[in-house]
Formats: C-alpha cells, sequence, structure tokens
C-alpha cells in the first residue's frame, strides 16, 4: 500500500502547533513571559514589546507527538516509515530529531532566563557555547555508534569519514553543527522569517529524501515542516507570538539533523544559504567594526540592513524565502541527475 506517513506527519504537526497555540498564548501572557526588545534593534521593533516569546515550545510537541503518532500509525499499516525501524537510516532520523530536542532545551534555559530577569541576556555567551557543543559532541558520536561511515559529496558520491582525510570529517561536522544551529537562531529576527526559510528547507529535504526512498528521513522532514507552518499562524506579520531561542535554536536543530538523516549534509551550504549570509552578515560587520569602526551593513544579521532600506517585513520574508526556495531546486536538481 502507498506510504502516507509524509501527509500524517506534516497533518499532525500542523493541527497539534496550531491548536496549541490557543491555550500557550494566554498562559505566556498571564506568566508575562513577553519578549524584552534589544535597544540597537530597529526602533519600530519597540512596538513588539511585550510579544509572547518561548512559542517555540508548541513546535516541539507538535513534532514530537506527530512523529509519535505517525510511528504508530506506520507500524499498525506496516508502511515503509515502521519498516525502516531497525535500520541505521531511522537510528540517523531518530538522532537529528533528539539533536533538535537537546537543542531546544538549550533554548528554553537561555529563554526563561531572559523572561524571569526581564532582560534581553539569556545565558552568558560561555554557558551557552559550552552547552551547545556538548548537545553537538554527543550528536556526532552517536552518530559514530550507529554506524555514519561514509559521507555523500556532489558528483563524487559516498566517500569514507574513517579513514584517511575523511577523519577530518568529525572535525568539520562539530563547526559545522555548532555554526548552522546559530545561524539559524540569528535569522529568528522578524515576525515569520526563520519559521518560513525553515519551512522551505524542510520542504527541499522532503524532496530529497523522497527521491532517495529515505522513509523515516522523509517523515521527519514533513513534520518538522507541518510544525512550521503550524507556528506561522501564530507567528506571521504582525506576530501574535514569537518562538524565542526554544523554537529557534530547536529548528536549528531539525535543519542540520535533517541535512545528516538525508546522507547528504554537505547540501545545507546550498539550501541553508540564507542563515550562511546572515551569519556572515554578522562576522562581517563586526570584523569590520574592530578594524574601522565603521560599518559595512547599516545593522546586522542582514534582514535588519533590508530593513534599515525601508523594505516591509513581508517583503524581506518573502525573498529569503525564494532565495531558499530557488538553491533549494537547484540542490534537488543535483541530487536527481
Amino acid at each position: 500500500m502507498s506510504d502516507f506517513s509524509p501527509v500524517i506527519a506534516a497533518a499532525v504537526a500542523f493541527i497539534v502547533t496550531a491548536a496549541l497555540g490557543l491555550p500557550a498564548l494566554p498562559m505566556l501572557k498571564r506568566l508575562k513571559f513577553g519578549q524584552t526588545i534589544l535597544e540597537d534593534g530597529p526602533k519600530w521593533h519597540s512596538s513588539k514589546q511585550g510579544t509572547p516569546t518561548m512559542g517555540g515550545i508548541i513546535m516541539v510537541a507538535g513534532v514530537l507527538l506527530s512523529f509519535s503518532i505517525t510511528y504508530a500509525f506506520s507500524a499498525i499499516a506496516q508502511t515503509a516509515f515502521a519498516n525502516e525501524r531497525m535500520t541505521y537510516r531511522f537510528s540517523v532520523t531518530l538522532a537529528g530529531v533528539a539533536l533538535a530536542v537537546a537543542m531546544g532545551i538549550v533554548g528554553f534555559m537561555d529563554d526563561y532566563i531572559k523572561v524571569v530577569k526581564k532582560r534581553n541576556l539569556g545565558l552568558t555567551a560561555k554557558q551557552k557555547t559550552f552547552l551547545q557543543l556538548l548537545v553537538t559532541v554527543a550528536y556526532l558520536v552517536t552518530l559514530y555508534l550507529i554506524g555514519v561511515r561514509t559521507t555523500w559529496i556532489p558528483f563524487v558520491g559516498e566517500i569514507s569519514v574513517v579513514s584517511g582525510a575523511g577523519i577530518l570529517f568529525w572535525i568539520i561536522a562539530l563547526f559545522f553543527v555548532y555554526g548552522f544551529v546559530n545561524a539559524v537562531n540569528l535569522t529568528d529576527g522578524i515576525d515569520g522569517l526563520a519559521s518560513s526559510v525553515t519551512l522551505v528547507v524542510c520542504c527541499v529535504f522532503m524532496l530529497i529524501t523522497g527521491l532517495t526512498g529515505m522513509a523515516s528521513a522523509n517523515t521527519a522532514s514533513a513534520a518538522f515542516a507541518g510544525a512550521c507552518v503550524g507556528f506561522l499562524v501564530w507567528n506571521i506579520h504582525p506576530a501574535k507570538m514569537f518562538m524565542g531561542d526554544t523554537g529557534s535554536l530547536f529548528l536549528g536543530g531539525a535543519v542540520v539533523g535533517l541535512g545528516f538523516s538525508s546522507g547528504k549534509p554537505i547540501l545545507l551550504i546550498l539550501v541553508g544559504i540564507v542563515y550562511l549570509i546572515e551569519a556572515l552578515s554578522v562576522m562581517i560587520q563586526v570584523s569590520y567594526f574592530k578594524k574601522t569602526k565603521k560599518r559595512i551593513f547599516k545593522m546586522t544579521p542582514i534582514h535588519h540592513h533590508f530593513e534599515m532600506c525601508g523594505w516591509k517585513e513581508e517583503k524581506i520574508v518573502f525573498v529569503f524565502s525564494a532565495v531558499t526556495l530557488a538553491l533549494g531546486a537547484i540542490a534537488v536538481l543535483i541530487v536527481a541527475l
């Protein structure tokens, strides 16, 4: 029979995430878990002061419930998703979901400190870095123990990561995972941006894993995509709720997890180009300012630069998502060839 697991996963994640926003929104307001807007951000963002944050919790719940329900259905119907459960590929996918949840927990800790202290600081840089690196190392060790022994390179194929120069893969992967998670975090700066861009990324990996017959990774991609759409119900401009670091780090872990689950993490450089540009804009701005005391961009991350240039938030979300879609299409073609 046809495997409807991805459809069920996306639908359940969307419904659960969107529905949980109904009780979560008044609850977060009642607990006064409102966002504190940075003083050096765009002045017009001051109107967002107090908007409930930590909404990423509903995405985490949506994905976990979706994955569980879909697995139960698949086990009963004996579809490809459940039939993969004892395989290496299912384990890699499950590790990716765990990575997303673990990063979300780090984000929750950061958000909790912010809202309790009523300041936009949260965990110190050292604390946050330590926890993220700890999760990253645990994830990579898990991948090795599961049996990851190769990685895919476009137009080359599979190469060993346990012998010769391939061993460097694990060192590169450490910075790759940590860097991408934080790049997604930086993308969360205007209404609907991180959710929309990540939705496109998830859909791209749905196509890639569908083409390559990876049922569990395909289902996970659908679950994360559904959660993004569900959260957009509350986060599209003007946002009624922010995801906070709980959501942005969760999505960062999800993006990385999907990359590795597909067996083609290198494609994140193409599919996740918006995240990379966001992070690079900050690095370039800081480095240039330290040397010259001048700025290249009006404000970073770069979405704020476009805001300062007069772009509306909706236009930024549309353009950034369109760029992601265009490069994602190229990634799909590379895999399909």
